[in-house]
């Protein structure tokens, strides 16, 4: 089957938002083969704990994929603990260069309570601005409304939620059951 006749997976919606002292990444639980709903519960986001540290993580795309690319920044974590800016680098390092990862179709949004980073298969490490990102299918309705959100009196959860209720509301490759992660900066200490 050639990939332009394939109908290809949707369904993933997640944001980063960091206010207050905390990070919150949110992803909702919608995974669909074309018109279809597959599963509506996938938990795409997680805590990650390698060598003792706190990091979440939030991915969209194939899941095998970002699977593979998770246990990498986990390897990447040990190898340098307590530097998340370092092991996003090497790992977006590796995954541009690798023939093998160049082939993963997925993104990450990556924090462990003080960073907040989106890393890509293109190479990039990005850190937001105005403190939030989002990736995925309703990514760009759950960004536009998480920044709306934030000079508001709302915190970081608040926030996250509203915006990933707003973008369900308007992707049709997103729902409304979330899973939902938070670290503060003190965590990493």
């Amino acid at each position: 089957m050639a990939n332009q006749d394939f109908p290809g997976w949707h369904g993933t919606t997640i944001i980063g938002v960091r206010k207050g002292g905390k990070v919150v990444i949110a992803g909702d639980g919608q995974v669909s083969l074309g018109q279809t709903v597959i599963k509506g519960t996938a938990r795409k986001v997680r805590r990650l704990t390698p060598g003792g540290q706190d990091v979440i993580a939030g991915f969209a795309g194939s899941t095998a994929d970002a699977f593979t690319l998770l246990e990498r920044l986990e390897k990447k974590l040990e190898a340098t603990p307590g530097q998340l800016a370092r092991a996003s680098v090497e790992l977006a390092k590796d995954w541009r260069t690798d023939k093998y990862l160049q082939k993963l179709e997925a993104m990450l949004i990556v924090s462990d309570g003080s960073d907040l980073f989106v890393i890509t298969g293109a190479g990039d490490v990005l850190e937001p601005e105005h403190d939030i990102a989002a990736i995925g299918s309703g990514g760009n309705y759950a960004l536009a409304a998480g920044r709306a959100m934030m000079n508001l009196d709302m915190d970081a959860e608040d926030i996250a939620r509203q915006a990933m209720a707003i973008a369900a509301d308007i992707c049709v490759y997103t729902n409304g059951n979330l899973t939902v992660e938070t670290i503060s900066a003190a965590e990493k200490a």
